[in-house]
């Protein structure tokens, strides 16, 4: 493939390519080749940092806009990492003709989202290019926070392990769809872009072996690269996805899996079975949490294979995004 498509940026299986064959080929180092959504940095006082890119269409959708969603991902990135988050990095490429009423309330929003996350916006920039050169606003954001004893990566994964999740999965994907396509359903469905470092405050046990949120390429992508990571199986029940009934019905209608669809306020956990029960109950007792439930588990058998068992007791194989499932969502 000689030149770029949109499926690179999907966090499906060619943008894994990508950053493989490419980026980690060429700038490949000890930092870099922790794979995770934020790099732990050693020094006198241990740091994470995460960078983010977001150029989400449209600007504005039903529970957010593009600043909130900077800061939640940005924030969410670092918590699931195990670190506390602090500051915050806020770069803007502006169009030319871009409404100065509409960059206010977006700044709003960061201001907003960030004093809900506790984080602090530390330094920025802003760059203003021709008309036509961008679509209204692109904002980068780099965060940085404390690392704790928060030992969570995918090498502590093991079989016998439970998979969580937060909430319910595919709500932001469909919020952006239906706000692009003027798409009407009888519940709108709102994006579920939340900071979930407080939620996940709440939560954390030793016993939490691992966390991602899982954004673009949603709960399958993600789980495909913990499972590979890891060199586990993993092994979800159908029955036991939350979805909401507005969400379920979208996808029947529009023919998407809500496994692909992205989340911005969920975390997906992995935890020793002896505390799952406890770790499920905290969350369940934060409001970001309310719909938190097993989803599967951490089984022996070929590295990398997800699997979905189907209502009917049937298997199939859950594999990582191919393709672009929807762009521009985050």
């Amino acid at each position: 493939m000689e030149r770029i498509m949109l499926a690179h940026g999907s966090g499906g299986r060619l943008s894994h390519e990508l950053i493989l064959n490419l980026f980690q080929r060429h700038l490949g180092n000890a930092h870099l080749n922790q794979m995770n959504d934020a790099v732990l940095l050693p020094g006198m006082k241990r740091i994470a940092v995460s960078t983010d890119s977001f150029v989400v269409s449209p600007l504005f959708f039903r529970g957010g806009n593009i600043g909130k969603l900077a800061v939640c991902g940005t924030v969410n990135d670092l918590a699931v990492s195990g670190a506390i988050p602090k500051f915050i990095t806020l770069a803007l490429i502006l169009e030319e003709g871009l409404p100065i009423e509409e960059l206010e309330q977006i700044i709003k929003s960061v201001a907003a989202t960030a004093a809900e996350a506790g984080v602090l916006i530390v330094c920025g920039d802003t760059k203003v290019v021709e008309r036509g050169s961008a679509d209204r606003i692109f904002i980068n954001t780099t965060g940085i926070g404390y690392v704790t004893d928060r030992l969570v990566e995918p090498k502590r994964i093991q079989p016998g392990d439970e998979i969580l999740i937060t909430g319910t999965i595919g709500d932001h994907g469909i919020a952006i769809l239906s706000e692009r396509e003027g798409l009407e359903f009888q519940t709108p469905v709102l994006s579920d872009c939340a900071p979930l470092n407080k939620l996940i405050d709440t939560f954390y046990l030793p016993g939490v072996k691992c966390m991602r949120d899982p954004t673009r390429g949603g709960v399958a992508t993600t789980l495909n690269e913990l499972a590979q990571q890891a060199g586990v199986s993993m092994l979800l029940k159908e029955e036991r996805l939350p979805l909401l009934p507005s969400v379920e019905s979208a996808c029947e209608m529009l023919g998407l899996d809500p496994l692909y669809l992205a989340n911005e306020g969920k975390a997906l956990v992995i935890v020793a079975p002896e505390v799952a029960d406890e770790v499920l109950l905290k969350m369940q007792s934060h409001p970001l949490g309310k719909n938190a439930t097993r989803i599967g588990i951490v089984q022996e058998g070929k590295s990398g294979l997800v699997l979905l068992e189907t209502f009917l007791g049937g298997k199939r194989i859950v594999g990582m995004l191919e393709g672009e499932h929807l762009p521009r969502i985050c």
